[in-house]
């Protein structure tokens, strides 16, 4: 099977209308539903359920079109790893949310760098959540990234599980308290990653986030303990908040990856978690 006829099927899948799938493509209607039923035909299934008034997908069409997604994704980034691997002086790029490291970050590539298999790493900062993204595209090898998050086509190590603290402006009546639950912010456990995603969409970054706190502005945000620590400012104060599901960081890497560089960074993130919680490192086998 062609990437060419899955593009098509993927604009057709995801605009629902045919034209508007070839305004998208740049192609006119008629060439682009010759290529759906010949992608029909030679899959022997009908993808689409088409009317004069309407297009939908058929049960396997939507199987089709997360697939589909996954090898488009995959051939992209076999095309950016290459391009990549043929620089002068290749270089392994980690992604991470700014403030995202849970204090990893700098142990980890100070340690990284005495690695026989070693190479130049590029940090790459990112927003909420773009990390899998950029692994998928080829973009970057490995990411730093709290869950939950999508791991189609990733592999993943767990290295850190904090407990989460509560932001607010030292006027807030909850500050006076010495620690909080889920209750006293009127969450559930099950509300908590829902909660967290509507917070992060009030701002760009943590410093933005701290300061609309620190005026009494905007969401109580659920921190990694760490944020605590690393982040102290006048009229901010932090509050436990024992019962919350804790803030786990995992260190990703997509799974057709074959790159010692990558598998020695892995490695290394996974001793310095393991010596910040005062144990051993693992040694688990990564590629």
């Amino acid at each position: 099977m062609e990437s060419r006829p899955l593009r098509y099927f993927v604009a057709v899948a995801e605009e629902l209308n045919f034209t508007r799938a070839a305004e998208r493509l740049g192609i006119s209607p008629p060439p682009l539903s010759r290529a759906i039923r010949q992608l029909e035909k030679e899959l022997g299934i009908a993808l689409f359920e088409r009317t004069t008034h309407s297009v939908t997908l058929t049960p396997a069409g939507t199987v089709l079109l997360a697939e589909s997604r996954i090898a488009l994704d995959a051939l992209q980034a076999a095309g950016r790893r290459a391009q990549r691997a043929a620089a002068p002086e290749p270089k392994l790029v980690l992604a991470v949310k700014a403030d995202g490291d849970a204090g990893l970050l700098e142990p980890m590539l100070a340690r990284y760098a005495s690695e026989l298999q070693a190479v130049p790493v590029a940090v790459r900062l990112c927003g909420w959540h773009e990390q899998p993204r950029l692994l998928r595209l080829g973009e970057a090898d490995a990411a730093l990234v709290h869950e939950p998050f999508d791991r189609t086509g990733l592999d993943a190590e767990t290295l850190t599980a904090e407990p989460r603290v509560a932001a607010f402006a030292a006027t807030d009546p909850l500050a006076a308290r010495d620690r909080l639950t889920l209750a006293d912010l009127g969450l559930r456990p099950g509300d908590l990653h829902r909660y967290l995603d509507e917070i992060r969409s009030e701002s760009r970054d943590l410093a933005q986030l701290l300061t609309l706190v620190g005026l009494g502005k905007g969401s109580t945000p659920l921190l990694p303990a760490s944020v605590a620590a690393r982040y102290p400012r006048p009229g901010l104060v932090y509050r436990p908040v024992p019962d919350a599901p804790p803030a786990v960081l995992a260190i990703a890497w997509p799974q057709q990856s074959r790159s010692t560089a990558t598998a020695a960074l892995v490695r290394v993130a996974m001793a310095v978690a393991d010596a910040g919680r005062g144990g051993q490192a693992a040694g688990r086998e990564i590629v």
